[in-house]
């Protein structure tokens, strides 16, 4: 699956940068001028975890990800700091499911667990710009954000013992990514491939010891791909 993402995300890159050489004409040429400015964001993302082990009683334990494609909405707001330099902050939301698969779980009907996980993400990120070119300016992006899971379970009294996978709610995560903005007679479409990196663990661990599900886990944080579509 996430493969073909990925695939499918290069080649609309390709398609965009061809269509955009072609044109000529210079789009809204005054619009890097402004010093604030603001737009929204839609994209597709793809989550994971990476997860880490610690010795335990329960043998070769493993946790398989399975994710499914989520969406990611939000808002945009620009300061121009530099002719190439821009701080941005963009508050959204973003949406996911995984089946997590413990191969070590031997009780039928408990090796596996779905997390839904829809998470307020406030990242604040700067990205740096070439000159322009045309109708096109490529560029490369980093930031960090706090990320607030409002289906992480945190507080439910429910553990893995009575069917519920939790996770923490407040995170910490970083993201790179680089993109291209398309100067078009209307507005600024800047399509991107960003990664996502949790650097919380953000396991919540079973009130019961030992428990198969979580006893395992040293640590446990967010992974993700996005194509993330902005409109300025």
């Amino acid at each position: 699956m996430r493969n073909k993402f990925f695939i499918s995300v290069c080649l609309i890159f390709v398609s965009i940068n061809l269509f955009a050489q072609r044109e000529r004409i210079e789009n809204l040429p005054s619009f890097d001028k402004k010093r604030i400015h603001y737009g929204f964001y839609l994209g597709l993302n793809t989550n994971g975890f990476k997860i880490e082990y610690k010795p335990s009683i329960f043998n070769n334990p493993q946790v398989l990800v399975e994710s499914e494609v989520g969406f990611n909405v939000g808002l945009i707001a620009d300061l121009k700091l530099h002719n190439n330099i821009n701080l941005r902050f963009e508050p959204g939301l973003i949406s996911n499911t995984k089946v997590l698969r413990f191969t070590h779980v031997t009780t039928p009907g408990q090796d596996t667990r779905e997390v839904g996980n829809t998470y307020l993400h406030l990242p604040f990120i700067f990205k740096f710009s070439t000159n322009r070119l045309n109708n096109i300016r490529p560029y490369v992006l980093g930031g960090a954000s706090f990320d607030y899971n409002f289906s992480s379970n945190e507080r439910n009294q429910n553990d893995n013992f009575g069917g519920q996978f939790r996770q923490t709610a407040s995170n910490l995560m970083y993201e790179v990514g680089i993109g291209i903005d398309l100067y078009l007679p209307y507005f600024k479409f800047s399509p991107s491939i960003r990664g996502i990196f949790s650097v919380t663990n953000e396991v919540k661990y079973d009130e019961r010891s030992p428990s198969q599900w979580t006893d395992p886990i040293a640590f446990m944080a967010t992974r993700g791909i996005f194509l993330h579509l902005a409109f300025e």
